[in-house]
């Protein structure tokens, strides 16, 4: 078991920004048997951030309730170091989206970078 990402998860998934997150996670349920593992919302009860496991890999939502428009793919990444991984993207040429940050005690240590080709790359350590 690894103490820097959660038991059962893999350590790339695929991160959708949906503007109808809710519609997303129950299409997925319909189609592929998807269970939600977790899910967070913003005080106005939309979907800040949602997680659903197909089988043996976990999706990740997030609402698209925020002014935040991102073209391209997102993937998300639990790195050993997700400080030391954002260091070495910006160093090697990528945009910080968002600098690593622990936004509340029981939330993974996460920072977001844009790679020339537009994928958006979210690292974590739990």
């Amino acid at each position: 078991m690894s103490e820097w990402k959660p038991a059962n998860y893999p350590s790339v998934s695929p991160y959708l920004v949906c503007e109808d997150a809710d519609a997303i996670i129950a299409f997925l349920e319909r189609v592929f048997d998807a269970a939600l593992v977790r899910r967070f919302d913003r005080p106005d009860g939309s979907l800040m951030h949602a997680e659903v496991r197909i089988d043996d890999s976990i999706v990740m939502i997030g609402g698209g309730a925020t002014d935040h428009r991102s073209s391209g793919p997102h993937i998300h990444v639990y790195v050993r170091d997700a400080q030391a991984v954002y260091d070495r993207a910006l160093a090697n040429g990528a945009h910080s989206v968002q600098a690593p940050a622990r936004k509340r005690d029981d939330d993974d240590f996460r920072g977001g970078f844009r790679d020339a080709a537009g994928t958006t790359w979210w690292v974590a350590t739990q």
